[in-house]
């Protein structure tokens, strides 16, 4: 009897999203399916990114850090 279980293929090893019933030993056959590409996210700044011969360092960040308007009557606490 065929089963069809899913699972991942990773570091070399695969793994079965399920166990098959009522298999203790069998031959297989691992199709491989379209690979997801990895999703970059994306950032605007990030650390060193203008740095030229000078690292950013923390505190450059915490300057730059938004902490509300006070001039516009919102309360960003």
């Amino acid at each position: 009897m065929l089963q069809s279980i899913e699972g991942v293929y990773k570091n070399g090893k695969v793994q079965l999203s399920e166990l098959p019933s009522d298999v203790s030993e069998s031959r297989v056959i691992v199709t491989f399916l379209e690979a997801k590409k990895p999703q970059t996210k994306k950032q605007i700044i990030r650390f060193g990114m203008f740095s030229g011969q000078k690292q950013s360092t923390e505190k450059d960040f915490q300057i730059t850090e938004f902490h509300g308007d006070t001039e516009d009557g919102l309360d960003w606490s």
